[in-house]
């Protein structure tokens, strides 16, 4: 349902599936996007092949990696959002990872060091009275180092504890933050990999519950998901490390 607003939302790292769904999601509700990515190709097609109202969507390149460009890219926004949604994730195999630094480099840069670079300089922008939320997407495979998966799941881990802070430094200035916990989505991002359908969630799926976040700092999207969260937290050592 359309509402009415002239408030904008900051998509950073917009070429995933789910900030694709975002951006559907956030424009059906009447806001205004900036869809923020490397890809800016990409985003023009799906906006396009989406019909998307041209004057309620922008696109700008951002590079989550490139920490010297977030200032200049921050200053030069025609608006200061009220929201913004940090979804620039990349994934590299956990043996490929251990074998050759850069790609487990990259995680760290994408996952957790750029959105620290780019939501720092959002976050302690005082002057920007706007700001109302700022939303991090996290996964599950932070939650408990895996054999198989413990490299990217410590960037997860990082971020989501990076969040963990910031929400509270700016609970003085009643700025909201969130960290959605993510399972299985079916993305281009997961392409390849072994996956249990039964737990696999859709983009548009896990996007209702960006677009609709409430004050809850941890957001785990799915019943299912919420139960194995849980069980991870608590697990013994003893059984975490039997995990695949």
């Amino acid at each position: 349902m359309k509402q009415n607003t002239n408030k904008t939302v900051l998509i950073l790292g917009a070429n995933s599936d789910v900030a694709k769904q975002c951006i559907i999601q956030y424009v059906e509700k009447g806001f205004s996007v900036i869809a923020a990515s490397r890809n800016i190709n990409s985003l023009n097609d799906f906006i396009g092949s989406n019909n998307l109202d041209r004057s309620k969507v922008s696109v700008l390149y951002f590079d989550a990696a490139d920490f010297d460009s977030h200032h200049q890219f921050y200053s030069s926004l025609s608006v200061q959002p009220h929201i913004v949604v940090y979804s620039a994730g990349f994934l590299v195999d956990n043996q490929k990872a251990l074998a050759d630094f850069k790609g487990a480099r990259q995680m760290m840069e994408v996952n957790y060091m750029g959105g620290v670079s780019i939501l720092s300089i959002i976050a302690m922008d005082k002057s920007n009275t706007n700001l109302e939320r700022i939303i991090g997407l996290s996964s599950l495979s932070g939650v408990r180092g895996r054999k198989s998966n413990f490299v990217y799941g410590s960037t997860k881990a990082a971020f989501t504890q990076f969040l963990a802070g910031l929400r509270q430094e700016l609970a003085s200035r009643k700025i909201i933050v969130n960290a959605l916990v993510i399972g299985y989505i079916r993305t281009k991002i997961n392409e390849g990999l072994e996956l249990n359908e039964f737990l696999i969630m859709e983009p548009d799926y896990v996007a209702k519950f960006i677009v609709n976040a409430g004050n809850s700092f941890t957001i785990v999207p799915n019943f299912k998901w919420k139960i194995i969260y849980h069980i991870l937290r608590l697990l013994p050592e003893s059984l975490a490390a039997k995990l695949p």
